[in-house]
């Protein structure tokens, strides 16, 4: 704002000054329309050194000097930009035509005893120093407004990467803290084994706590380089689907749609293993407990393509790029990361894409997910 202030105020003066250097130079064309009367009236009394030397003074101005008929007397400090076979007379009247109609243009008297009805129109305009002078400005304000802009740029890259140090920071420690706990349920469920060795439950325990050493394991890759392994990421999805449901009503089908072969692809497994739930749980609340999820993979020579359709309430065209900025949300206890972190996950750790294929309210929507094979 300070910035803009500046050149708002510089820009104000400049005018000020463009304003009364125009008025300057109209003054300097009277006195040189002055010389140019005295020159036609002199007489063996007129000191025509001091006219002559009037005249020659106006290095900067161009001007134009026509008779009443409007034909062309003389000029000075034309810039002869003349067109190819263009008469020059004839670029000289047309220039003092768009001078009169700018309306700058001065009327000297030329009477003398034996003419009542003599004068000359002097033509101006504005010196090349003027011209530069008005447009130095605005060529100021436009630098500053650069400066602004890439400011604000910097300002929020800079903010931006203090609150990525900040999640960095924040996984990283609750992986951390989750480690001890973890560690502690696998040892008390060992116990479990040896104790009660033909209790199903045991076994179900015993997943939770592989689930919740591996979500452990993704908070503690956020914000590293890892190196992704070639994995058949059917196997990975499938892995989703499986966890997946178990844990919703039976109200909600998933179906796959994979190829015959394995599909092998670069990857961080545990990672994309999160991003396929985040839009699975995502379909799951959109549909609201009840309704049906696709998962169709295909592949190219160079790419594999993961689409995720479901039959919720879809998403308005308007917001296909806001769901994937962090805290938007149409949870009434969301918060707004999930895709946030799933767009950060595929586009930095996998180099792919994640977008919103298609949606249509009250129909479903579609999420899909490019990834290079190599």
């Amino acid at each position: 704002m300070v910035a803009i202030c500046i050149a708002v105020g510089s820009l104000i003066v400049s005018s000020l000054m463009i304003r009364d250097l125009e008025a300057e130079e109209r003054e300097r064309v009277e006195i040189w329309s002055e010389a140019m009367r005295s020159l036609n009236h002199a007489d063996e009394n007129t000191d025509l050194s001091l006219v002559i030397r009037v005249l020659n003074s106006n290095h900067i101005i161009p001007v134009i000097v026509l008779d009443k008929q409007g034909e062309v007397l003389t000029f000075r400090n034309i810039n002869k930009e003349f067109r190819e076979n263009e008469d020059s007379i004839a670029y000289i009247s047309r220039l003092a035509e768009n001078y009169r109609a700018m309306g700058k243009e001065i009327k000297i008297d030329m009477t003398t005893d034996y003419d009542n009805d003599d004068y000359i129109i002097v033509c101006y305009d504005e010196s090349i120093m003027l011209r530069r002078l008005a447009v130095y400005p605005y060529i100021q304000l436009c630098i500053v407004c650069l400066f602004v802009l890439i400011s604000i740029f910097a300002l929020f890259a800079t903010t931006r990467a203090e609150q990525n140090k900040v999640w960095v920071g924040l996984s990283k420690e609750t992986a951390h803290q989750l480690g001890t706990p973890i560690s502690s349920l696998m040892a008390w469920n060992e116990v479990f084994k040896e104790a009660y060795p033909d209790d199903p439950l045991i076994s179900e325990m015993e997943k939770d706590v592989k689930r919740l050493e591996r979500i452990a394991e993704r908070f503690s890759k956020i914000g590293s380089v890892p190196e992704p392994k070639q994995e058949n990421i059917l196997e990975v999805l499938e892995r989703v689907v499986v966890y997946m449901d178990k844990r919703t009503s039976r109200k909600v089908r998933i179906i796959t749609h994979f190829p015959d072969t394995p599909v092998r692809v670069n990857l961080i497994s545990s990672l994309f293993e999160w991003v396929a739930e985040n839009l699975c749980k995502n379909a799951v609340d959109a549909m609201g407990g009840s309704g049906q999820i696709d998962i169709y993979v295909d592949e190219t020579d160079k790419n594999v393509y993961v689409e995720v359709t479901d039959t919720g309430k879809g998403i308005p065209s308007g917001n296909f790029q806001s769901v994937f900025k962090p805290g938007f949300t149409t949870k009434e206890r969301g918060w707004g990361l999930g895709l946030s972190l799933a767009k950060r996950i595929i586009e930095e750790y996998h180099h792919g894409k994640i977008y919103v294929k298609d949606s249509e309210l009250n129909v479903g929507t579609t999420f899909r997910i490019e990834l290079q094979k190599n």
